[in-house]
């Protein structure tokens, strides 16, 4: 049995320290924004919300090379205790600015805190794999990504909360705002104070590297060269590192522009509201990040990407078309949900593609390639204010660009997409639990041999496989109307007693490929449950090929609807959900026969069957 990933030693003083990171450094960023919502309107307040959160951004974009060479070069530990204790200094400095009224200090000063959040950024998301196993980053990066989103989620509410019932009636610039408010700093010095305390618990598990930093190589761009080099090496780190900078840059416009909209159209002045507003966000990344982790228990669902794609293109669409401060609260929520789903599984891809010895530097990059993409859009936010277009055309914008990318995501994963929805259907009324997945290879050609029971056989031994396999069908099914452009989305291979060579030889294709073919070797499904007669054609596609068989046995669905049961079993009544298990056996020889693949069923039926 699994430990729960909160009993890894280390991890709450980890999860902590993120926590208190995420919700100082968001601190000072919502004094400073409300402070500029109060003196400033229209394209002004856009133009230096845009700014303050362009100086947020462009640490992580000049200090790409440090960062990841800091985290690959040192204890990742020990780079967070650091950071950590140079948090305390800049809280410091940002609190005497408070006092004596200096903004334009205190908005500089946001840029010094960012650039230590750069360096602290690969070593506190590369510290995920020194905690746990890979089977389980998934589930680290749900938590990591809930605890940093509430997190920001409190900042924002209790900043802005303390930030309006500290702030008097009387004020008419920003020096009067900060002095007014200065006590807050110290709120921020404690927290980087507490952090540094948690910090010095975690255990430092980093091996020693004896590698140095040239300076001169940093100067010429060689090491941004190997940084990019690392990121553009690997397609799907690459793709899930642009997927990535693209939802945070339409995030940012959205952030940016939305206090002048509340102002302007929907007459809000209140901060409270108007950052409660946007922090629903933050309560559906919480809810969508579970969600993220429930979906990848036993591999990284990628059909996330294009699901959680879709939701936001939904809330953009509608958060122009609404004036109600309800359901733009609730559209925020749902854009939230939607953005979990891709952060989360984004993340934990380029997490279990990157190798150890490059994360840090590939981490490092992923920061660069984001906020490289955020300051484009941001400056063409600025440049639209300046330009004093209003909010609606800049929404309107990011919904059209948040579409296009949600077409592509399903063309690109639209079958993960598809075994996503008919995964979660069948959980509503089946608790399925595979059985044996060990035993299936990571890599190379495997046909999948078994039982057949029912009519949804195919989907249920897809459950928990993170390979795709392409199942041989009966053309008659495959050809009815509504079943067919599912049927091709899952690159099925229709076969018929007509054109039975040309389907076994399309099969033997794909094997010699490396892919998984399944075949349900008796042809047809079960009348009685019991295993039926194991036809030969299987060899046929065997002959020849590098390859292994693995055999399953589904057992539970018969007596279901779905099942050719002359009565459904009188045990399972409606409130009832009926357990299913797909057990898989060792690898046979692909030279295996008829009868050796009969035995093998049977024996995973009698060891594992239900009685």
């Amino acid at each position: 049995m699994k430990t729960s990933l909160l009993k890894h030693k280390g991890a709450i003083p980890y999860l902590l320290a993120l926590f208190l990171n995420a919700f100082t450094d968001l601190g000072h960023k919502i004094v400073i924004q409300n402070t500029v919502f109060k003196i400033y309107d229209g394209h002004e307040q856009i133009v230096l919300t845009s700014i303050l959160n362009a100086l947020i951004l462009l640490p992580f974009i000049f200090l790409l090379t440090p960062a990841g060479y800091v985290s690959q070069r040192f204890s990742k530990a020990k780079v967070m205790q650091y950071g950590a204790f140079a948090a305390i200094v800049i809280t410091l400095g940002i609190t005497l600015s408070y006092y004596l009224g200096w903004f334009w200090c205190a908005f500089g000063l946001t840029f010094i805190l960012a650039a230590q959040s750069a360096l602290y950024s690969p070593a506190k998301y590369g510290y995920i794999t020194e905690l746990v196993s890979v089977d389980r980053i998934s589930g680290l990066n749900a938590v990591v990504q809930s605890v940093t989103t509430v997190a920001i989620l409190s900042g924002i509410m209790v900043y802005t909360f303390f930030f309006e019932t500290s702030l008097g009636e009387h004020y008419e610039t920003q020096s009067d705002i900060l002095r007014q408010i200065a006590p807050l700093g110290w709120l921020l010095v404690a927290g980087s104070v507490v952090e540094y305390l948690l910090t010095l618990r975690l255990m430092d598990k980093h091996p020693v590297i004896l590698q140095t930093f040239d300076f001169k190589r940093y100067l010429r761009g060689a090491y941004f060269r190997q940084n990019w080099n690392s990121i553009r090496s690997n397609k799907n780190i690459f793709e899930a590192i642009l997927l990535l900078s693209l939802f945070w840059s339409i995030s940012q416009v959205i952030l940016s522009t939305f206090g002048a909209y509340a102002k302007s159209t929907l007459h809000e002045e209140n901060t409270i509201v108007v950052q409660g507003l946007m922090a629903l966000a933050a309560f559906g990344i919480i809810i969508g990040s579970f969600f993220a982790s429930n979906m990848s228990k036993f591999y990284l669902h990628r059909g996330l990407i294009p699901l959680g794609s879709m939701i936001l293109t939904l809330s953009l669409f509608a958060l122009p078309l609404t004036h109600s401060l309800t359901l733009i609260g609730g559209i925020f929520f749902i854009f939230g949900i939607g953005g979990a789903m891709m952060i989360v599984s984004l993340n934990s891809l380029i997490q279990s593609y990157a190798g150890k010895e490059e994360l840090g530097f590939i981490l490092a990059g992923n920061n660069w390639v984001q906020n490289i993409s955020m300051i484009l859009f941001l400056s063409l936010t600025t440049i639209a204010a300046m330009a004093e277009y209003e909010s609606i055309p800049v929404f309107w914008m990011m919904f059209s660009i948040s579409f296009i990318t949600t077409v592509w995501l399903i063309k690109r994963y639209g079958d993960y997409l598809l075994w996503l929805l008919f995964e979660n259907i069948l959980a509503m009324r089946y608790d399925i639990t595979p059985i044996g997945l060990h035993h299936i290879p990571k890599e190379g050609s495997v046909l999948l041999l078994g039982n057949h029971i029912s009519w949804i056989d195919w989907i249920l031994v897809q459950i928990g496989i993170e390979r795709r396999i392409g199942y041989m069908m009966e053309r008659s099914i495959y050809d009815k109307r509504f079943i067919r452009p599912i049927m091709k989305l899952g690159r099925v291979i229709p076969v018929s007693s007509t054109a039975a060579k040309d389907a076994f030889r399309s099969a033997k294709k794909r094997l010699k490929e490396n892919e998984i073919i399944g075949v349900f070797p008796e042809g047809s499904i079960s009348h009685d449950g019991e295993i039926g007669k194991i036809y030969p054609g299987f060899q046929i596609i065997a002959q020849g090929v590098d390859a292994v068989i693995i055999p399953f046995y589904i057992d539970g669905i018969y007596g279901s609807i779905f099942s050719r049961a002359p009565k459904r079993d009188a045990k399972m009544s409606n409130i009832m959900r009926r357990r299913i298990r797909i057990i898989y056996g060792a690898p046979l020889s692909i030279d295996s026969d008829a009868k050796a693949l009969h035995d093998a069923i049977t024996h995973l039926k009698e060891t594992h069957g239900s009685e």
